[in-house]
C-alpha cells in the first residue's frame, strides 16, 4: 500500500512519461476549519483524472473544470485562495469560516519529481522548495524536524518518512500493524530474533532486522519521531526491548498483554534502572479500547493511540474508562426500573 504523497507522485510520473499534461496542487496554508492539512497534495490530468486531495470536497472539482477549461495557461507556479468569503466556503464544501491558500504548479519539473521518487523509495526525508516569484523549483536535504513552510513567496514541503515505528515481534499482527503504519507514512522496522520469525518480510516495504531488540533500539538513535511496540508475548523479549524504549526519548512507549500482565510488567521493570517516571510511560495493555478480538482489529487500535499521541490529543477511550462508563450506565439504568 502506498503512502498519499508516493500515490500522488507515482500517478503524476506516470501520466506525464505517457504524454498527458499534469497540473500539481498543494496545499499551502489554511485559516479556520480546513479538511486537510498543510503539504497535502494532488495532481490532475489534462482530462480531469485526479488522485489525492487537497480538501475532499468542490475545489478539487473546480481544479478538474479549470485544467479542461484553460489547463492553467500560466507557465510557473501560482498561488490559489479558496473561501474568501461564507458563500465561497460553502460553494466549495469548506467548513464554516474556513480558508485554503493552494500552490498550483501548472507545469511541475519532471526531472526533478523522479529525484524526489528515489529519494523517498529510498528512505530520504527531501524537502521540494517553490520560489513563486523565481519561478523555480529545487530539492534539499530535510530531517524530521523540519515541517512544511510558506511565507507568501517560497513554499517549502518535506516528503518522506518523518516518523518512525520500531515493531518489536514478527507474528501477524506485527504485519497489519506494519501494513496500517505504512499506509500513514511511517518508515518501519521489525526486529525480532527468532528464526522461525523470520520469513514473510522478504518483499515487504518493512525493515525486517533478526537481531535482539534492546541492541537494535540502541544501534538506531530512536529519537522523538519514534514510536516502539513490543508484541512478541515473550518477556525475554518484550522486556529487554521496553528497558531501552523507555529510557529513549521515543514518543510513544507500548507493549501488548492484559492489564493484570501489564501490572506484573512493571514491577519486573521497577528491579532495573528505570525510574518510576520512566515506568509509567509505558502503553500498556498498547491501544485504545474498542472491543478488538482480530488482528487486524487490534493494529487498528494499536496504530490510533499511537496517532493520538503523535498528535497531542488525550486518549480517553481506555479499557478501564470505558468498563466505569458501562458501569455507571447499568446503575443508572437500575434506577430507572426501580
Amino acid at each position: 500500500m502506498d503512502s498519499m504523497d508516493m500515490n500522488v507522485l507515482s500517478h503524476a510520473l506516470e501520466w506525464s512519461e505517457s504524454g498527458h499534461r499534469v497540473a500539481l496542487a498543494t496545499v499551502a496554508e489554511t485559516w479556520g476549519s480546513a479538511p486537510r492539512p498543510v503539504g497535502a497534495w494532488l495532481a490532475v490530468r489534462e482530462d480531469g483524472q485526479l488522485v489525492g486531495s487537497v480538501s475532499g470536497g468542490c475545489i478539487e472539482e473546480d481544479l478538474i473544470t479549470r485544467m479542461r477549461d484553460d489547463g492553467f495557461p500560466q507557465e510557473t507556479a501560482q498561488s490559489v485562495v479558496y473561501g474568501v468569503t461564507k458563500e465561497e466556503a460553502a460553494r466549495f464544501g469548506l467548513p464554516c469560516g474556513g480558508k485554503v491558500r493552494l500552490v498550483v504548479e501548472p507545469r511541475p519539473d519532471i526531472r526533478l519529481l523522479r529525484e524526489l521518487r528515489e529519494r523517498i523509495q529510498a528512505k530520504q526525508l527531501a524537502a521540494r522548495v517553490l520560489e513563486l516569484k523565481q519561478g523555480s523549483c529545487r530539492l534539499e536535504g530535510a530531517t524530521r524536524y523540519d515541517k512544511t513552510s510558506f511565507d507568501g513567496e517560497t513554499l517549502r514541503v518535506i516528503y518522506g518518512p518523518r516518523w518512525r515505528l520500531l515493531i518489536v515481534g514478527a507474528g501477524q499482527l506485527s504485519h497489519y500493524l506494519a501494513d496500517i503504519a505504512l499506509s500513514a507514512d511511517y518508515e518501519v522496522t521489525v526486529v525480532d530474533p527468532r528464526e522461525e520469525f523470520a520469513s514473510g518480510w522478504e518483499k515487504s516495504r518493512v525493515d525486517f532486522i533478526k537481531a535482539m531488540p534492546d541492541d537494535v533500539i540502541l544501534q538506531l538513535g530512536v529519537d522523538t519521531h519514534t514510536a516502539i511496540v513490543a508484541l512478541t508475548h515473550d518477556p525475554k523479549i518484550d522486556d529487554m526491548a521496553l528497558l531501552e524504549a523507555l529510557k529513549s526519548p521515543a514518543f510513544y512507549v507500548g507493549a501488548l498483554g492484559s492489564r493484570v500482565n501489564t501490572e506484573k510488567r512493571k514491577r519486573r521493570l521497577a528491579q532495573f534502572d528505570l525510574s518510576g517516571e520512566e515506568i509509567e510511560r509505558l502503553h500498556g495493555p498498547t491501544g485504545i479500547y474498542i472491543g478488538s478480538r482480530t488482528p487486524p482489529e487490534m493494529a487498528i487500535s494499536i496504530m490510533a493511540e499511537i496517532t493520538a499521541r503523535k498528535n497531542g490529543v488525550p486518549v480517553l477511550q481506555r479499557r478501564e474508562l470505558a468498563s466505569d462508563f458501562l458501569a455507571d450506565a447499568i446503575q443508572q439504568m437500575n434506577r430507572m426500573t426501580v
